[in-house]
């Protein structure tokens, strides 16, 4: 007779002690196999390991007393009822139970899910082997053996969400930041996180200096500006937070957002009532809006800096998405920390740069006013990544009998210490320009003068005398590249004006050459910025130059936008400076 009878009746009941007392009188044989009896019940009662019998119907007939620990339901609950009755939370594949029954056929399975008993990790897991069990010949139920591997499987858990978070940090070093753009960078932001991390995203800066795009804002508070979004073009445009960009927002001291940037805290609203959502959105309607976009939890984490945040971002769950965990926390603040560095990073160069640009234009100041016969253009386009000023400068000086005295300069090296010597060689050039010397004589006064106040930088110079009622041109140079003669046919011929030395060498020598201007011919003069490149002979640079084809009848703004645009890919190596001239049509 198997287990599967009704009511079934207990196994190991825990009575061997009265059945040793009533074998005391029994032959040997059967007394020792009491003793083995004792002796296999304490080994089942004392292993770590959860064992249960089973009867046909999978209804529990025996648990030891791990079982019952690991589960928190004393040993009697289980007997005469199956997993589901006594386990509601712990899941296992019956259809596996129940095909050893059928075959004998020992089988490994995992055991997952929740339990009464209380315990330190996320998921519980169990491994378990189930045997069947047989009597002459009989089935008359299965015993399962389970161990515990929660800890091991939260360890692999945490490994490969640590392995996630990783690569996602990484993809996030090369997708985040690739420029020096603080708008380029938030954005890069926005869309990384979107839709990995969250359904909504806007990055907030913080405002520095004023503005004169609105009012400044009350004293102790903070004004923010939305630099980008993700996720959500329609609520871009209609809620505070998620607002297109340039929006601005005045975080006063007890907001939520005001809390993390002074905290360097996140922010958490998880399934957030309307109360704790207004206090983030700050007005009815756009509590309105976020509700009837679905968005139902919101993450704010600051972007931290040594010295104070740049900003924050906010992140929304919205839909079916579930809510923020710990590990999202975690991730949005790692990947907020890395793209602060390089949002800082943009920021003081675009700071730099800027104040470095308008120091430049400073010492330089605009040319000169070329008499009336003659259209000019000119470009200034600085070095690439560098946030330093630089010497190249040009002019444009109006002379007597009608004559215009064209000026193109670059002095050696760059940083303040060139732009200062620029403005020195431009001062000294339009003193002695004013005499009405001839071009050569004009270079030879400035190289001995130059040498002779000590100035520890030389300059490459062009000069270019350009006499409308003519039609000529008189050039001299020192070290300067050779100008270019555009034609009205697309051709474009180098000048061969002789080279004398830099100025400051105080060697001196320089020479002049006159050439035609005929009508429509434009005159291109430029610095070395525009055709050396690393790696390259200048003399195929030069080819480039002049194999350009550009028409010359057209604005000479669009001009030199087409030669910038065809010779300059990427950022310069070094200043480029160019200056135009063509006469004037009568």
């Amino acid at each position: 007779m198997g287990f599967d009878q009704r009511p079934p009746r207990l196994l190991f009941s825990g009575a061997e002690e009265t059945l040793l007392s009533a074998l005391t009188h029994a032959p040997r044989e059967a007394v020792e196999q009491g003793r083995e009896y004792r002796l296999l019940r304490k080994v089942l009662d004392g292993t770590p390991a959860a064992v249960a019998i089973l009867d046909e119907r999978l209804r529990y007939r025996y648990v030891n007393e791990a079982m019952a620990r690991m589960s928190g339901v004393p040993c009697a609950e289980f007997h005469g009822r199956t997993m589901g009755e006594v386990l509601p939370g712990v899941h296992r594949s019956e259809d596996i139970l129940r095909m050893v029954l059928n075959d004998g056929q020992p089988r490994a399975l995992s055991v997952t899910g929740t339990t009464k008993a209380s315990s330190p990790f996320r998921k519980r897991q169990w491994n378990a082997v189930y045997h069947r069990l047989d009597d002459d010949g009989q089935v008359v139920g299965l015993c399962g053996i389970a161990v515990e591997t929660s800890g091991l499987r939260q360890y692999l858990d945490d490994l490969e969400r640590a392995h996630q978070r990783l690569a996602l940090l990484d993809t996030a070093a090369m997708r985040v930041g690739t420029t020096l753009s603080v708008e380029t960078t938030c954005a890069e932001l926005a869309k990384f996180v979107v839709p990995s991390l969250a359904d909504r995203a806007s990055v907030w800066t913080l405002v520095t200096g004023e503005s004169d795009e609105a009012p400044p804002p009350e004293p102790g508070v903070l004004r923010l500006r939305v630099t980008a979004s993700a996720g959500g073009p329609d609520i871009a445009g209609r809620v505070g937070l998620v607002a297109g960009a340039g929006y601005y927002f005045d975080a006063v001291r007890d907001s939520p957002t005001r809390k993390c940037l002074d905290t360097g805290r996140p922010w958490l609203g998880n399934l957030a009532t309307d109360d704790v959502m207004l206090k983030m959105v700050r007005t009815p309607h756009n509590l309105a809006v976020f509700r009837e976009a679905g968005i139902h939890s919101m993450l704010v984490v600051p972007l931290p800096t040594r010295e104070q945040p740049v900003g924050v971002i906010y992140l929304c769950r919205a839909g079916d998405s579930g809510p923020f965990t710990d590990e999202d926390v975690v991730v949005a603040q790692d990947l907020a920390t890395r793209a602060a560095v390089a949002i800082d990073n943009a920021r003081q160069y675009t700071l730099e740069h800027t104040m470095a640009l308008e120091l430049q234009r400073a010492l330089m100041s605009e040319p000169g006013t070329p008499h009336p016969d003659l259209d000019t253009a000119s470009r200034y386009l600085p070095a690439g990544r560098r946030a330093l000023v630089g010497g190249d400068w040009f002019d444009s000086m109006a002379l007597p009998s009608g004559r215009t005295l064209q000026v193109m300069g670059d002095v050696m090296g760059h940083g303040f210490s060139a732009a200062v010597a620029m403005s020195q060689y431009r001062s000294m050039l339009r003193g002695i320009a004013v005499s009405g010397s001839p071009v050569e004589r004009i270079l030879q006064e400035a190289d001995h003068r130059l040498a002779s106040i000590g100035l520890d930088r030389v300059a490459t110079c062009q000069l270019a005398l350009v006499d409308p009622r003519r039609g000529t041109c008189t050039l001299a140079a020192a070290g300067h590249p050779p100008p270019v003669l555009l034609h009205p046919d697309a051709r474009a011929d180098l000048l061969p004006v002789p080279n004398g030395p830099p100025l400051g060498t105080d060697i001196g020598g320089y020479e002049a050459l006159t050439v035609d201007l005929p009508p429509e011919a434009v005159l291109l003069m430029y610095t070395d910025g525009l055709i050396e490149r690393r790696w390259t002979d200048i003399d195929v640079s030069l080819r480039r130059l002049t194999n350009l084809r550009l028409a010359t009848d057209g604005p000479l703004d669009t001009l030199l936008d087409a030669v910038l645009a065809r010779l300059v890919h990427g950022h310069a190596e070094d200043d480029v400076t160019l200056l135009a001239t063509r006469l004037r049509r009568r």
